[in-house]
């Protein structure tokens, strides 16, 4: 279980495996191999071959590959990495008095701290003694040793094939010539490694951080940061920093819905449908055309009164109380990730180091060169008539995928106006199902099913989209990876959105808004008849629908990333078991786990992402969505920290002082936020309509929302119908019937019948003055939280400050001393 050479001294930085499969590519793979680890030991590397015999399987070489102390001062100065110069004197913030109280929370300081605050400064070959230099095998972590092994692997060539001189391990590993690359991990995760040596720190890792039990207890994020790299370390301090104040948003949305539940009985809109004497009087028109009958308003009883705990006046409160979360949530998580770049030297790492490194893809697909005015160097470049046509391509194949997607959503549409019939007919006619009638209606029941089936048609196309949005910006030959994950993140969040809240957006702004009226009703494609809300109002269908695809989601997700991997390891390591333990080394272990892959991370942000949408575009209809997202986060840090820690290999660590171009997405679906939950209010609830009656139409002052549901259901005299809509069978003789939607039309004995009432314009005033309203207050309140909280702490700004007039200062010390030396 070592992580050395067979000289017990070196360190194993990184693993090459390959089988010797006799084809008819063996040879040019052995070529292109031979070729490829003779220039890695001409960069300075060190080279050890494992013997397949020697493999448990006894089929697959490994080559372990050292860094030597030269090469990796070499390219410590290339790659621009921070090193200690001196013991950081700045005294530590005052402790907050609080801290007793979080004591239950906090992991021992050995765990959270593995090492102590520096100085730090870019590292020179040339000033070696000025860098606090112990131990040669120690002064580079081996996160950072892998970094840089793996920037020498992606750029070294293998030869010229076609006239084209080819290089980088990935080009090795797509064309089989490598089966892996990777760095170890350092000890077992359930046990320490017999090697003193050993840092053992995954072992501490898993037992601190990776267990569900210990999801109370804060991250080791110093510990990640120092084993997985700068960039894991942002993605799992961001998930931390969102799931703590999720709970906030949690409890406040619990407060809401406990208000709904509460006040239930004193609904008078519900208590009017389900009273035998009005709800029970009030004859409906049918719901669909020729296979429905009359029916009266109080079978819907039991849907009006659970309506009630999402759409009450805590509503409007949870809506303006979102739009200011989620401003103070991004404004903090600006805060904390200052303090972190502070903490993890990355106040000077800007993304433009990262763009003067291209991409290999890039490099061997441009053949021709030009000057880059930065580093007055030639390299390579792709010409503009080529970006124009691989754009236009990208473009018209993006417009082809959401259009796939949209098309999906109108066929689930045209579902559910074709069920919506076929349930509302079955409902009124089969007498076993008259039971559940009040509880499920024919609306619910459409929605359900719809909403099921939309989620399945989801998780299909995504499993598509994945791969195809991939492909478009393979094809872009995008110039430097920053660029290309920006390019990769932007088509897949166009796709999940459209994908994931396209159902949510037709339930909460279409839905029963196009309805029509009896002897008018709007069809769609001529054939099916549009939907029609219940009678209790669209919310609660939103909620329905928002729970369905959110909780299978996150169900889903968590099944795909804790079973999937664990039982394709547990596959794979099938054979071994039957090998005595002190057989299976540590780089055929580590071949046996999963792949992290560059997209990793990607995907990880992508799920959270579209998370934080579903909980604040729709939290108007949902209270409770918070509380939900935040159990599946305090599950979701310890399953990612788990499969990261246990079912993969150790990824190659990389740098990040950001969470990058998703900061860009999450301000924008912030904004967008206040927009959607304002109209989900004004249009999709039924607040505005209720506030309008009782402040302008209500004629009781002792109960001034009675008579509200009689008052809100337009009135169709029986005889106007035309026989397209007309029942087949009546069973009773009515003189009219009341639309199931609130449409506030004149009755038949005006001289403006079935026109909209002035009711109906003072309704709509209102709606549109509550959206301006609402929508003003919110933003100037975002904007003034935004102004008032600065992006840098003050302390953190006196410390870099601190820092960088130190640094300068030893520096400057140091070229004195030199230069005395000199003289």
């Amino acid at each position: 279980d070592s992580v050395f050479f067979r000289d017990g001294v070196r360190r194993i930085d990184f693993v090459l495996s390959y089988v010797d499969d006799f084809n008819k590519e063996w040879e040019k793979k052995w070529e292109r191999r031979k070729e490829f680890e003779s220039n890695l030991q001409k960069a300075g590397l060190e080279l050890e071959t494992e013997d397949k015999k020697e493999s448990e399987d006894g089929k697959i070489y490994f080559v372990k590959i050292h860094a030597p102390w030269e090469v990796l001062i070499t390219y410590a100065e290339v790659l621009n990495i921070k090193v200690p110069i001196k013991e950081n004197d700045i005294p530590s913030t005052m402790e907050n008095p609080l801290d007793c109280m979080l004591t239950p929370f906090r992991l021992p300081e050995k765990v959270m701290h593995p090492e102590p605050d520096y100085f730090t400064a870019p590292f020179s070959k040339d000033k070696q003694e000025l860098y606090l230099i112990n131990d040669e095998n120690t002064f580079f972590s081996p996160s950072m040793r892998n970094r840089i092994v793996n920037y020498i692997l992606t750029r070294c060539p293998y030869g010229t094939e076609e006239g084209k001189k080819k290089f980088g391990i990935k080009r090795l590993l797509n064309n089989g010539t490598y089966s892996a690359a990777y760095p170890l991990h350092d000890c077992q995760y359930w046990k320490k490694a017999n090697d003193p040596n050993c840092d053992n720190e995954r072992y501490t890792l898993y037992m601190e951080w990776a267990r569900f039990l210990r999801f109370y207890k804060e991250q080791p994020l110093d510990l990640i940061r120092k084993y997985y790299g700068e960039k894991i370390g942002i993605y799992f301090a961001w998930l931390g920093f969102y799931t703590e104040m999720l709970f906030f948003a949690a409890v406040v949305g619990l407060i809401c819905f406990l208000y709904g539940l509460f006040t239930m009985d004193e609904n008078m809109s519900s208590k009017e449908i389900c009273d035998p004497a009005i709800g029970g009087e009030i004859i409906m028109c049918p719901l669909c055309d020729r296979d429905c009958d009359y029916w009266r308003l109080n079978t819907t009883c039991e849907s009006s009164q659970y309506s009630h705990l999402f759409d009450n006046v805590a509503t409007v409160f949870f809506a303006i109380f979102m739009g200011i979360w989620v401003t103070l949530f991004l404004e903090f998580w600006k805060r904390r990730q200052a303090r972190l770049k502070y903490e993890w030297d990355l106040v000077d790492f800007e993304e433009e180091q990262q763009q003067l490194q291209l991409r290999p893809e890039y490099e061997a697909k441009c053949t021709q060169k030009k000057k880059n005015p930065v580093t007055q160097e030639m390299e390579p470049y792709l010409p503009l008539t080529s970006q124009a046509v691989r754009f236009c391509i990208s473009g018209t194949t993006v417009l082809f995928w959401v259009s796939l997607i949209i098309a999906s959503m109108i066929a689930v549409i045209v579902y559910r106006l074709a069920v919506y019939a076929a349930f509302a007919s079955l409902m009124e006619n089969i007498e076993t199902l008259q039971p559940i009638r009040g509880l499920l209606t024919p609306q619910l029941a459409t929605s359900v099913t719809a909403s099921c089936l939309n989620f399945v048609i989801i998780m299909i196309l995504n499993f598509i989209y994945e791969r195809i949005a991939i492909w478009i910006t393979d094809m872009e030959i995008p110039r430097t990876h920053m660029e290309y994950e920006n390019r990769l993140t932007m088509k897949m969040f166009l796709f999940q959105f459209v994908n994931y809240y396209s159902s949510c957006f037709y339930v909460a702004f279409f839905k029963g808004k196009f309805v029509g009226y009896p002897g008018a009703y709007t069809y769609m494609f001529n054939s099916w008849r549009n939907e029609e809300c219940d009678p209790a109002g669209c919310l609660i269908e939103l909620t329905t629908q928002l729970t369905i695809v959110m909780a299978g989601k996150q169900i889903w997700g968590n099944i795909q990333e804790a079973i999937v991997p664990w039982i394709c390891n547990w596959w794979g390591r099938r054979k071994a078991r039957n090998n005595p333990e002190n057989l299976y080394s540590r780089w055929e272990q580590d071949h046996d786990l999963q792949t992290f892959g560059a997209l990793g991370l990607f995907y990880e942000y992508l799920e959270m992402v579209i998370q934080f949408g579903f909980i604040t575009l729709f939290v108007a209809s949902f209270p409770l969505a918070p509380l939900l997202a935040l159990m599946n986060n305090i599950l979701e840090i310890r399953v990612d920290s788990w499969k990261l820690t246990t079912q993969y290999r150790r990824p190659v660590a990389a740098k990040a002082h950001s969470i990058g171009v998703w900061q860009e997405i999450l301000n924008g679906m912030a904004i967008l936020s206040v927009v959607t939950n304002a109209f989900i209010v004004a249009f999709t609830s039924d607040m505005i309509p209720r506030l309008v009656y009782y402040y302008a139409y209500s004629e009781n002052e002792e109960s001034p929302m009675s008579g509200y549901i009689n008052n809100s259901l337009s009135v169709f005299l029986i005889s106007d119908f035309p026989d397209r809509n007309k029942p087949k069978m009546v069973r009773d003789n009515f003189v009219i019937c009341r639309l199931v939607y609130r449409d506030y039309r004149y009755p038949p004995d005006h001289e403006r019948r079935y026109l909209h009432s002035m009711h109906f314009w003072h309704i709509l005033a209102a709606k549109l003055a509550f959206i301006i309203i609402m929508e003003h207050v919110v933003f100037i309140v975002k904007f003034f939280v935004a102004w008032m909280i600065p992006d840098v702490p003050a302390d953190v700004k006196a410390k870099i400050k601190r820092e960088k007039y130190l640094t300068q200062k030893i520096l400057h010390e140091y070229e004195l001393e030199k230069l005395k030396e000199r003289l």
